[in-house]
């Protein structure tokens, strides 16, 4: 891992100090899992599994947040197993889905979520032509209930598809009543009101947090970063870890410890539970 500053190294010491009351909140595409041009096939890093379990044992709660749907973030990453392991064991695993509004846990094993919001019927009837018109017909929209995501990855020109879209994108959710989420490669559409910021500010007001570490990788987790900021201005140790790639940096600027993808991330929790139980030893 590699701390931005002087600064960033002080934070990561005073969150070990305070690892048992501390939650971690993780983003899963790009974070836990690498990012493949197939969202159906971005499966969870190997080895997060064990380094989850351990972690848990450590820390208050480890919190997934993502925009996936929250059945399938727990189908990709083994998730659900990972948060049985965790429950049986006194520790808590969240899971939210769809930046928010769908909850799942180790201790309530089941996923709550919400209706679809009443325009994203209409935006998506719509949706084909606006593609067609920006010479974009073959981005994979990717249906995920409660939102919809335009992927640009497996056009010719994903970058130049994604600025042209972006634009027209948020003109066209803004008419439905809906807000657009950037990301890598990718525009999603949902109701507004819930982002993963909100999600950091109510996990830390339930389970009366000591600390918060959250890690992500892209647009989609600046609001999280703007959370965890506004907690540290407040007093509370924190951490902000970016998830750094070769397509993706947008997070650095903003980042305590920058790391490379999965294997940095988990690379960086192992290093946490280890310093937490030694610290305690």
């Amino acid at each position: 891992m590699e701390f931005t500053s002087a600064a960033g190294e002080q934070k990561y010491a005073a969150l070990v100090r305070v690892a048992a009351e501390t939650i971690v909140g993780l983003d899963f595409d790009g974070t836990l899992s690498p990012i493949v041009d197939d969202p159906a096939a971005a499966h969870i890093h190997p080895d997060a599994g064990e380094v989850l379990l351990e972690l848990a044992s450590q820390v208050a709660a480890i919190a997934v947040i993502t925009g996936r749907p929250a059945r399938a973030a727990l189908d990709l990453g083994g998730l659900e197993e990972v948060g049985n392991a965790i429950g049986d064991a006194g520790k808590e695993l969240y899971l939210f889905g769809q930046y928010g509004n769908e909850r799942w846990s180790s201790t309530n094993r089941r996923v709550i979520g919400p209706r679809p919001p009443v325009g994203l019927a209409s935006f998506e009837r719509e949706l084909p032509r606006l593609l067609r018109r920006l010479d974009a017909a073959a981005a994979h929209v990717e249906d995920k209930v409660l939102s919809v995501a335009i992927h640009t990855r497996r056009l010719p020109d994903p970058e130049a598809a994604f600025a042209r879209l972006l634009p027209e994108l948020e003109s066209l959710a803004a008419r439905h009543d809906l807000v657009v989420e950037p990301g890598r490669n990718v525009v999603e559409v949902r109701s507004a009101g819930v982002h993963k910021g909100l999600v950091v500010e109510r996990l830390v007001e339930d389970l009366h947090a000591g600390g918060f570490l959250f890690a992500g990788d892209d647009l989609g987790d600046l609001e999280a970063f703007d959370a965890v900021d506004a907690l540290a201005k407040d007093g509370l140790p924190t951490l902000l870890v970016c998830s750094a790639s070769d397509e993706e940096s947008a997070l650095v600027a903003r980042a305590d410890v920058v790391v490379h993808g999965p294997e940095g991330v988990l690379a960086l929790l192992r290093q946490l539970a280890a310093d937490a139980r030694d610290l305690r030893a």
